[in-house]
């Protein structure tokens, strides 16, 4: 077997590829369109994306960040979620070796990856990729060291649950949507894969990290308390690193040995 550096450097350079199809993802699922055809092009001319002007990262740096025929900004979002993705492909190899538990964990990584993507422009937390996540989750309980699918229904149920009481309360008292349908679903994702640990750990992160963010817009005056956030991004985030470090996490909290 090849050196564990090298196959962390393989597994990012792969992340990477798999970045630029999320991008993809990220523009197109939302619309209804189809990932694969036609070939990538620019959303303001049209013109095709040649291949030497579609490498992860190098071509968007390359370009200054604009399309070569027309001079549109290519959004940042693209360099980002191809870093994203290629960051966590190399952690996952990096954090569990060359085992199934790698795979899955950047398999997941992509997932959520992708509705935080999706989230952040359009406040969309798709079916097509939470309810397929879920599946996953659960029948990775059944392959992985330490897993059952008790701990799996488990997670998912618990997610779905916290989410949905907090969402019933926020509209019981406030008269209005606080968060929606798509929000339960990915927490309920996440724990199918991490357990109620992984949950905890998730809404925990999820809600510090959208409460900073919350506060920053509102310093900067661009935003109040009633601002809209995507919250899919937080908890994209807090699933990261659940599906990571949550049992690490849980026992460091708890006094006890990982």
């Amino acid at each position: 077997m090849p050196p564990l550096e090298f196959l962390i450097v393989a597994a990012g350079l792969l992340g990477l590829i798999v970045g630029s199809y999320l991008n993809v993802v990220i523009h197109r699922l939302p619309a209804g369109e189809s990932t694969v055809l036609p070939a990538s092009h620019c959303p303001k001319c049209g013109a095709t994306i040649r291949a030497l002007d579609n490498l992860p990262l190098v071509s968007w740096v390359a370009l200054g960040g604009r399309c070569r025929s027309c001079r549109a900004p290519i959004s940042p979002r693209y360099p980002l979620v191809e870093l994203a993705a290629g960051l966590a492909f190399a952690g996952a190899v990096a954090r569990f070796g060359a085992s199934r538990r790698a795979f899955v964990a950047a398999l997941f990584a992509a997932l959520l990856i992708a509705l935080a993507g999706i989230d952040f422009e359009q406040f969309l937390l798709p079916d097509r990729i939470t309810l397929p996540g879920m599946a996953l989750g659960l029948a990775a309980q059944l392959v992985l060291p330490g897993g059952s699918l008790a701990r799996g229904l488990a997670g998912a149920l618990v997610g779905a649950g916290l989410l949905l009481v907090v969402a019933g309360a926020w509209e019981l008292v406030r008269g209005s949507e606080g968060m929606g349908l798509g929000d339960v679903k990915m927490l309920a994702m996440i724990g199918a894969l991490t357990g109620v640990a992984g949950v905890l750990v998730t809404l925990v992160l999820a809600t510090l990290a959208g409460s900073i963010a919350g506060l920053a817009l509102i310093a900067m005056r661009r935003g109040d308390f009633a601002t809209k956030l995507p919250f899919g991004l937080f908890l994209a985030l807090g699933g990261l690193i659940a599906v990571f470090a949550a049992d690490a996490l849980v026992a460091l909290y708890l006094g006890r040995p990982a």
